[in-house]
């Protein structure tokens, strides 16, 4: 495939009128001119790298936790209408059985050309503090154990990237230890850690905050917990679910100036009612209501979200201020970085996957490219 005459934007420059070569599913050339010959007409258009989902559940009527290659097939062909090409298969606090059918079915998905690819797995729960639960069951939270995370990385063939956890729950930072030993990304989440404890995990081997100001303590002028650890600590990366209701306008714009898109991950958190009508569905056991955008408990918490990343981009430009290059680093490249993929991920680059975005200039996706294949057009 070849596409001509795109606005491309590489890690240190912007090429106007460029085309991209790309063969087998690779990035082969990046030319500062035109090719003659072209597959796509590029004329209009910016080119940038797919979208990275680090952490969703659900889409189109599945969820991860359903334990089947149907469900995640029925998600990865939907994914890429919303600029995502990639993504972790997210699972969610249930019982150790549930948990292990579902990394054993991740774990023997063939991945699809053409549809969003599955890079691995984002382990949410259930080592969770129970007073931020959130929709994270009660029942089935518990204590840190490196026995229990040994099995199911051994069940999940060791695809599990990303592990979302209460630091403070973590013994001697027992399982943070191993976690980093076996180079999986530790994110803390659903704790309820105060600024001194989240700054002492650092230093103990957590890299990252899960759905930040969700579920963890917030600012406050006697200590400002996790939300303001992301804000002072430079080697402290934070997913943001951009959709205006986990996170207010206000708050959005607040984040992005202190702490930048250097640090940030942009994520969907989405669950299974996505692309649906509003109405009751399912979540971990747990009945959710969807209105609008807003997915809620029978208690008014909210449980994921309705968000699609086209959409989250597009609310970090108009909240916030973010440059298309902004963008690219919180959606393609920080993502890529945090789980050990940007080899292959997250840029455009000659040997990289041609995971591809073509915008037109109202950042309205016309083409998504996975692999070489044009898996939506619009």
């Amino acid at each position: 495939m070849i596409i001509s005459n795109a606005k491309v934007h590489q890690p240190n420059s912007i090429l106007e009128k460029a085309s991209i070569q790309i063969d087998k599913g690779k990035i082969i050339k990046v030319n500062e001119k035109s090719d003659t010959k072209a597959d796509i007409d590029g004329t209009g258009l910016i080119a940038i790298p797919g979208f990275i989902d680090g952490h969703i559940h659900g889409a189109a009527g599945k969820d991860a936790m359903d334990a089947n290659h149907e469900a995640l097939e029925t998600i990865a062909s939907a994914l890429p209408e919303e600029g995502t090409t990639s993504f972790l298969a997210t699972t969610m606090t249930q019982s150790k059985e549930a948990i292990s059918r579902a990394l054993k079915a991740i774990a023997t998905y063939e991945n699809k050309l053409g549809h969003a690819e599955i890079l691995g797995i984002h382990l949410e729960g259930p080592f969770c503090e129970k007073k931020k639960a959130g929709a994270q069951p009660l029942e089935h939270i518990i204590p840190p154990s490196v026995e229990l995370f040994k099995q199911w990385l051994e069940e999940a063939n060791g695809l599990i990237k990303t592990i979302t956890l209460a630091p403070e729950l973590d013994t001697n930072y027992n399982l943070i230890h191993y976690l980093n030993h076996e180079q999986i990304n530790v994110s803390a989440g659903h704790t309820d850690a105060g600024y001194q404890d989240i700054t002492e995990a650092v230093a103990e081997g957590v890299h990252q905050l899960t759905h930040l100001c969700n579920q963890m303590n917030g600012i406050h002028h006697r200590d400002i917990g996790a939300v303001g650890a992301a804000f002072l600590l430079d080697n402290l990366k934070a997913e943001l679910i951009a959709d205006g209701i986990h996170v207010s306008p206000e708050m959005i714009q607040l984040i992005y100036n202190n702490i930048g898109s250097e640090r940030l991950l942009l994520i969907t958190d989405s669950m299974r009612a996505k692309y649906l009508q509003d109405g009751t569905y399912d979540l971990g056991g747990q009945e959710v209501t969807v209105q609008g955008n807003k997915a809620t408990l029978a208690d008014g918490t909210l449980a994921g979200s309705m968000l699609k990343m086209i959409d989250g981009v597009k609310n970090m430009m108009n909240i916030a201020g973010a440059t298309i290059d902004d963008i690219i680093r919180m959606a393609s490249m920080n993502p890529a970085k945090q789980i050990g993929v940007y080899d292959r991920k997250g840029s455009i680059e000659v040997g990289k996957d041609a995971d591809i975005l073509l915008l037109d200039e109202d950042y309205t996706i016309r083409y998504t490219i996975c692999k070489g294949k044009i898996a939506y057009e619009r």
